[in-house]
């Protein structure tokens, strides 16, 4: 039987060009020193600090969701999980290409931060700490990469209507969710949490791209393995149609 022509993913590789393209302009404004972002980000800081003094609870609410609920390696434990499970039901282009995508997003904000060595916000009574360079937001970074793929995954396990709905939902609130706690608990400017929401869509894009590109030649440890329909090897989208990320 002929082999399927390769399928072609367009949308997340379009996704992943202006997703990329916006964050480089934010490291490149920041990098510049632009007097116009620096005063934004001052504002915002200075604002949600005053908050976070004058509301203890509140705070101490933002600490808990950002130290445990979506902490990186929660977000990376979740990621380990959905690989080893896409692995156990026969798909390793997918699982492999999941892990790759972790370790390439821990390795590419700590790459990032050293080369813009940017400091954190300080603060006379600061209500949290944290450590190493500011920029980019390595608790965003990750959340948009790990929701992110997390919504591709099921997306290509198959979900649809009110599970893709709630899927999307989750993963917005999620990533919208960590970067409120971490300016909250003034350990980001508003910049810092902007290139690393960016940054890691366009990550989980491109690995969605390569998954795609990659899967026709990995077939036989897809679904279609099991005795499916090639075409559903990718979410059930037809092999010419571009995958959706």
């Amino acid at each position: 039987m002929e082999a399927p022509p390769p399928r072609r993913p367009t949308v997340p590789l379009r996704v992943a060009g202006i997703t990329g393209l916006l964050g480089t302009v934010v490291l490149a404004l920041v990098a510049a020193d632009w007097t116009p972002l620096l005063t934004w980000d001052r504002t915002v800081a200075v604002d949600l600090h005053d908050s976070a003094v004058d509301h203890p609870g509140w705070t101490r609410a933002n600490r808990v969701l950002t130290d445990w609920v979506w902490d990186p390696w929660t977000v990376r434990a979740l990621l380990v999980s959905a690989a080893l499970w896409f692995l156990w039901r026969g798909d390793r282009v997918t699982a492999v290409c999941v892990l790759i995508a972790t370790a390439a997003g821990s390795a590419l904000q700590q790459a990032l931060k050293f080369a813009v060595g940017r400091e954190r916000p300080h603060w006379p009574d600061p209500v949290a700490t944290a450590h190493y360079s500011a920029f980019p937001s390595g608790h965003s970074m990750t959340a948009a990469l790990g929701c992110a793929l997390l919504w591709w995954l099921a997306l290509r396990a198959g979900a649809k209507g009110w599970w893709l709905w709630g899927a999307t939902a989750l993963a917005a609130i999620s990533v919208a969710g960590v970067g409120f706690t971490r300016l909250y608990v003034g350990v980001h400017w508003f910049s810092d949490v902007l290139a690393g929401s960016l940054f890691g869509v366009a990550l989980a894009a491109l690995t969605a791209a390569a998954c795609t590109w990659w899967g026709p030649s990995g077939a036989a440890s897809g679904p279609a393995a099991a005795g499916g329909d090639p075409a559903d090897s990718g979410g059930g989208a037809p092999p010419e149609t571009p995958e959706t990320t």
